[in-house]
């Protein structure tokens, strides 16, 4: 069972998202907050594997109770789900430590997909949030190259970095690319190296920021 939190300053819509995850088997809705605050009150007291997380709340919003969460937490997956597609709020929520960033208008779905890929550490991110920030006209050709060639980045590691933000674990990769799963997680620990980074998340806010056709 991966237990979760819900948070969220509409009454409404915590009893929306409690009854649709309810629906899923190896869900378990384990409490209910109104801000930032109330979640890092509740991790406290009760360890919930993936926080599903608003962003706009009085009092404290989602992107600070996302920090003081996986500072206090590492462990506890977080997964944004909003309204707004505001570049700030999503580069600002990643780089607290978010697993994941969501639209409210998700399918029920997409959203309990999501936070599976959360709590196995895959990066979960809604396409249209895909689309927003690393479109083709994002970035120049000379922007790109320059990047590529600073930190060394083959077609491979391009390919890699790809379905990575798409959430894909490990696995569906090497189903992919007809690989073994073995390879396909060393090849992404090459890329952590070659990035001077920590993780999956990681690599997708360097996609985002540097605009890597994804």
């Amino acid at each position: 069972m991966i237990k979760v939190l819900i948070v969220d300053d509409e009454a409404l819509i915590c009893e929306g998202l409690r009854l649709l995850l309810d629906g899923f088997p190896d869900i378990e809705v384990i409490g209910v907050c109104h801000n930032g605050l109330e979640a890092v009150r509740f991790c406290r007291k009760v360890l919930p594997d993936v926080v599903l997380m608003d962003i706009r709340m009085d009092r404290c919003d989602g992107v600070e109770g996302t920090r003081m969460i996986k500072e206090m937490h590492p462990e506890v997956q977080v997964v944004i789900l909003t309204t707004f597609m505001d570049d700030e709020y999503i580069h600002a929520a990643l780089s607290y430590g978010a697993g994941g960033y969501l639209l409210k208008d998700s399918s029920s779905q997409l959203i309990y997909e999501a936070i599976k890929n959360a709590y196995i550490g895959n990066v979960a991110i809604a396409p249209r949030i895909v689309q927003r920030m690393v479109g083709p006209s994002k970035a120049s050709p000379a922007a790109l190259s320059k990047i590529i060639e600073q930190f060394k980045l083959s077609e491979k590691d391009l390919e890699l970095i790809r379905w990575i933000c798409q959430g894909l674990s490990n696995k569906e990769i090497a189903d992919r690319l007809y690989l073994s799963e073995g390879t396909v997680k060393n090849n992404i620990g090459k890329i952590l190296s070659k990035l001077n980074l920590r993780d999956r998340t990681q690599i997708a806010i360097f996609a985002f920021r540097n605009h890597l056709p994804i």
